[in-house]
């Protein structure tokens, strides 16, 4: 199994950031021709998802529409101002796995791999598992 962790700096509260490059880096150094590609977020405030990369506007529409659904100012009992970015994880997830086929990362024509970023700007930590299968 090869094991990659690098780290993402964030600029704005709310922001997607395709990882994309740098997860297939991970998955290409690991040797591993076939397998899966594990990426996982080690905090409560970011998560991690797969969608459409080949369109921006499809990352704004997910900051914005996310930022709607759960807005930063509401009666939360966790009174630190965050409180809307732990929902935001919870409903994202910390992890997403994706296939590994002829030693790359095997996405759909279309999709990305992301760092959503719900607390930001922060620096954070991304770790990456490629596994045999």
């Amino acid at each position: 199994m090869g094991w990659v962790d690098f780290e993402v700096r964030t600029r704005r509260r709310a922001e997607l950031v395709d990882i994309t490059e740098r997860v297939a880096e991970a998955v290409a150094r690991s040797g591993i021709a076939e397998g899966t590609c594990h990426v996982f977020v080690p905090h409560t405030t970011a998560g991690v998802t797969i969608n459409e990369g080949a369109d921006p506007d499809v990352a704004a529409d997910i900051e914005s529409h996310m930022t709607e659904l759960v807005p930063k100012e509401a009666a939360y009992e966790h009174a630190e101002g965050n409180s809307d970015s732990h929902i935001k994880t919870v409903l994202v997830g910390p992890s997403c796995t994706a296939p590994v086929r002829d030693g790359k990362l095997a996405l759909g024509t279309w999709q990305a791999i992301f760092l959503c970023e719900w607390d930001g700007p922060r620096t954070r930590r991304v770790e990456v598992a490629v596994s045999r299968v």
